[in-house]
């Protein structure tokens, strides 16, 4: 990091106080103390209170946003027969059968941000595993992107569906807009995230579910979350 990053990520931290900020003042805080040139994602942290380590205790899901991520995402389509024309008028990037999976394999394609499989498909799919699920692309039921309605997957990946899971140490890290968003949409982003995974609480998790949320930029710094207005609505 150069001497000026240096001094404006700490100039930045020095303009947060240390309590937890509800998001409707956390996120206009965010956008004064940004510094950086380019129009930055603003990410979620949360640290759950469950082991991954157990089946049962796996927090994964998809969400929605309302006002989107702010980059259309590149969507490919791994079908045949009438699902690739339907997959082609819902505007997908790329749509292709054995070939886009020979590609893959050939020369480890991987310019997409999203594949969406018909269950007919999977066969020759999970043979791509070593290049799709490092990347987190490999098609999966439980995020509605291995299914035979390919229009509506596409469409809804389109419109700004993220995926969360728990990773090895219980964090999960959701995208939920830029910088330049309107406070209000990124407000309205984090709060249908949170709400989503606090509904995703496996039966089996035993005391605080939600031990710490950080809002941030890329480059810019953590703000902790206050999320007991939206613990309480997602229980009402």
């Amino acid at each position: 990091m150069s001497r000026k990053a240096g001094k404006n990520i700490e100039k930045a931290r020095a303009a947060i106080e240390k309590h937890p900020y509800v998001l409707k003042d956390a996120v206009p805080l965010l956008q004064k103390v940004k510094f950086a040139k380019f129009d930055e994602t603003v990410e979620l942290t949360m640290r759950l209170g469950v082991d991954p380590k157990h089946a049962d205790q796996m927090v994964r899901g998809t969400v929605v946003l309302p006002h989107g991520l702010g980059k259309s995402k590149k969507v490919l389509v791994i079908a045949t027969g009438d699902k690739v024309r339907e997959a082609e008028a819902a505007g997908a990037d790329f749509v292709g059968g054995e070939d886009m999976v020979e590609k893959i394999q050939k020369e480890n394609w991987t310019d997409y941000d999203a594949v969406i499989s018909t269950p007919d498909m999977m066969k020759s799919v999970g043979r791509l595993g070593k290049v799709l699920g490092p990347r987190g692309l490999m098609p999966n039921p439980k995020t509605g992107t291995v299914t035979f309605d390919v229009g509506k997957a596409v469409q809804e990946v389109k419109a700004g569906k993220v995926e969360f899971r728990t990773d090895k140490t219980a964090l999960v890290h959701v995208p939920v807009g830029k910088i330049s968003f309107a406070p209000e949409k990124l407000v309205e982003n984090a709060t249908v995230v949170l709400t989503s995974v606090i509904k995703a609480k496996p039966a089996v998790a035993k005391g605080k579910y939600l031990k710490g949320v950080t809002l941030s930029s890329t480059m810019g710094p953590g703000i902790l979350i206050d999320t007991s207005a939206v613990e309480a609505a997602a229980k009402a």
